[in-house]
């Protein structure tokens, strides 16, 4: 064989290689960046500041270091499961599923609350109180045959379930209840009512598995129309948030084995504007920094939202 020959063998080798390649272009992808480039080449009423979002990034990573955060961090506070199994799943899943408003105009005191373990929960820890001490009391709130059951899985029963220590009762809830009965119809014709089924349709995937909560689930489906722009901008809050969670609590192993993890965001929620303005990282346009010093609402979907959610 000649010098200017290629090898048999060598070409043999390359094709071999290339073909157990996965091709990049054919690796899902959930474009909530690609979204949140455009928002911030684009918007008129939000700024960044640099320097202040770099001394924050580096401000939270050394504090991470500094309390050896890590996916194991999720399972030790008190109120997370600790069992790696499908109830666990179903528990996150449902968790995650009603992870949205508990904005109050109450005072401190007033809001709704939940009274469990001795302790008073707020926020995103009232929802997860709520719902293992409907387990406590044997009602099977994460399973999702439940979901289905018009007769059992009621507004009153969910009025049970999420009753407060408080004369609040938990916002939106018939909203959440839609949410329940969508995603048991939802996993019961499309994954046999299994939510480890809906897990293995990722193919261990997070961007997979962020993409099929949005195809086929309302009430993950966290897209806006942006005047102009043909596709929609993706937040995909909800659906990221599980993804990260199945991930966290399973230690990136079994349910939580995703090998593109890195895919997964920050989840644009309304915290997240509050702290990084805070910060020095986020400013408004005068219009809208007085809108928020009145505590007018901001509505769903207005410019004014997406500028927020999406910097």
């Amino acid at each position: 064989m000649s010098d200017d020959e290629a090898d048999p063998e060598l070409l043999a080798l390359l094709r071999q290689a290339l073909r157990g390649r996965p091709n990049q272009d054919e690796e899902p992808e959930t474009r909530v960046l690609e979204g949140a480039e455009y928002i911030c080449d684009n918007s008129i009423d939000v700024a960044l500041d640099m320097r202040s979002c770099k001394n924050a990034a580096a401000s939270i990573h050394e504090q991470m270091q500094q309390k050896q955060y890590s996916p194991s961090t999720w399972s030790q506070h008190e109120l997370h499961p600790k069992a790696k199994d499908e109830a666990t799943l179903n528990f996150i899943f449902l968790m995650d599923l009603l992870n949205f408003s508990f904005w109050s105009e109450r005072a401190e005191s007033e809001r709704f609350a939940i009274s469990y373990r001795d302790k008073r929960w707020t926020g995103y820890w009232s929802l997860v109180a709520a719902l293992q001490r409907a387990l406590d009391e044997e009602i099977p709130i994460t399973d999702p045959h439940f979901w289905q059951d018009e007769n059992e899985c009621t507004l009153d029963a969910l009025r049970h379930v999420f009753r407060s220590c408080t004369e609040e009762e938990i916002p939106l809830l018939e909203e959440r209840l839609a949410c329940i009965r969508e995603a048991g119809q939802v996993l019961y014709e499309k994954y046999d009512c299994s939510i480890p089924k809906l897990i293995s349709a990722a193919n261990g995937s997070a961007a997979a598995l962020v993409n099929i909560l949005a195809r086929d689930f309302a009430a993950f489906r966290d897209e806006r129309k942006w005047p102009g722009r043909k596709k929609p901008i993706r937040f995909l809050k909800r659906a990221q948030i599980l993804v990260a969670d199945v991930w966290a609590c399973f230690e990136g192993e079994g349910y939580g084995a995703f090998r593109d993890i890195d895919k997964i965001t920050m989840f644009a929620d309304y915290r997240v504007p509050q702290i990084l303005t805070s910060l020095g990282c986020m400013a408004y346009s005068p219009p809208l920094d007085s809108a928020v010093r009145r505590q007018q609402v901001i509505e769903s979907g207005s410019s004014w939202e997406m500028q927020m959610r999406g910097q």
